[in-house]
């Protein structure tokens, strides 16, 4: 009982929507005959295992509720407040999912602890409960397998979540037939045990669910191999020269990335942001995990140079310092200023016309030779013909 295989629904298909709150309605109708057959049965059939479990399913089925509620505000877009979207709606919700296990399953457990100590004023268990254990075992295993196949092909965490929660049901249930088995055979305890036990799965499974949210909630970033892929990625692309920082961290199925990228220095600001371009396609289309990706571009590291870089004057400080020595030539049509190893470098860009009078040019390139010896910051000063017209 597996879900169709069918190609990745983006995180807005109302496709995707649609079959996650199919999958969780067809859990709750089988959570909810599960539910009212254990109770009923553990009841009539005085086994406390059988009880237990039925608790178990009805906590399934408070989870499905919250996977619904959870499932529908996800999907509501980026806005102002939540710019990023609603998916980490899921992981709260999976983290509320795996609490309420925790809870269940301390609860089932000191409950059968308690009946041990009397286990002479203990009624027999009839033989209903079996049959309601198998037939709960196998209900719940194929609900399991459904369940999966749908969180796998839709690639959201708490759908998994879900399933596996499934999976421990199917296992206490086998549990539970074994100890009421055994109890059939003569061994009063075995039912008491298989309820502790079924109490233990719950609070471990709880445990995990839970704590992997958690890490999500606080941000954990991808495995190392996820993130050596990606950093391979950006290095590959065509005008990055190194990477030296590369940061991720998941939301619900999906991934974000933020990189810093070193290009040559003195290419074009555009010529930067193209690059950038490419590596975030390059991202986006190799590893479908990753939903969004921000490229900042670097001239060097900035490890090393940021500080220094925060310190050296602006464009217009520069500027004024630079239009004094050349205005017997003429105005500038171009001035490129390029921080780098921080120190300053200045190509100046003048009409071809001014090349004309070499003794000016001279006295002009004399001038900014001189600031450069003025000023520490100032690494070169350089004058270029302009192609500007």
């Amino acid at each position: 009982m597996t879900a169709p295989v069918s190609p990745d629904f983006s995180y807005d298909d109302p496709k995707r929507h649609a079959l996650a709150n199919r999958s969780t309605w067809v859990s709750v109708a089988v959570n909810s005959l599960l539910t009212l057959a254990q109770i009923a049965g553990g009841i009539l059939a005085h086994s406390q295992s059988l009880i237990a479990d039925g608790m178990h399913s009805l906590s399934d089925l408070v989870c499905d509720f919250l996977v619904l509620i959870a499932s529908h505000h996800s999907k509501n877009p980026a806005d102002e407040g939540h710019p990023y979207g609603h998916g980490r709606v899921e992981t709260a919700a999976s983290f509320v999912l795996g609490a309420i296990l925790v809870a269940t399953g301390g609860t089932i457990m000191v409950s059968a602890a308690s009946k041990l100590q009397n286990l002479e004023h203990l009624p027999a268990i009839s033989p209903l409960a079996l049959w309601v254990a198998l037939i709960a075992l196998v209900c719940k295993e194929l609900l399991f397998r459904y369940m999966l196949g749908v969180g796998e092909q839709l690639r959201s965490p708490m759908l998994i979540a879900n399933a596996w929660h499934a999976r421990s049901d199917a296992a206490s249930s086998l549990v539970v037939a074994v100890g009421i088995g055994a109890n059939l055979l003569g061994f009063v305890y075995a039912d008491s045990i298989a309820a502790i036990l079924v109490g233990f799965m719950i609070v471990r499974m709880g445990i995990v669910f839970a704590w992997d949210a958690f890490q999500e909630l606080i941000d954990a970033g991808l495995s190392l191999e996820e993130v050596d892929s990606i950093r391979q990625t950006l290095i590959d692309t065509q005008g990055v020269v190194s990477l030296h920082e590369l940061r991720t961290r998941r939301m619900a199925h999906r991934a974000l990335v933020d990189a810093h990228i070193l290009v040559d220095p003195r290419i074009s600001v555009s010529e930067g942001h193209s690059i950038a371009e490419h590596a975030r396609q390059r991202v986006l289309k190799s590893h479908q995990l990753v939903s969004e990706v921000l490229v900042h571009v670097d001239p060097e590291d900035d490890l090393e140079h940021d500080s220094n870089a925060l310190r050296m004057p602006g464009r217009e400080i520069l500027l004024s310092q630079l239009a004094p020595l050349i205005t017997e030539l003429a105005e500038p049509q171009r001035v490129v200023f390029h921080y780098i190893a921080g120190k300053i470098e200045a190509e100046v860009y003048l009409n071809h016309d001014c090349f004309k009078n070499g003794t000016a040019l001279k006295k002009a390139q004399s001038r900014l030779n001189e600031l450069v010896k003025d000023h520490a910051y100032f690494r070169a000063i350089a004058l270029n013909c302009s192609a500007m017209t």
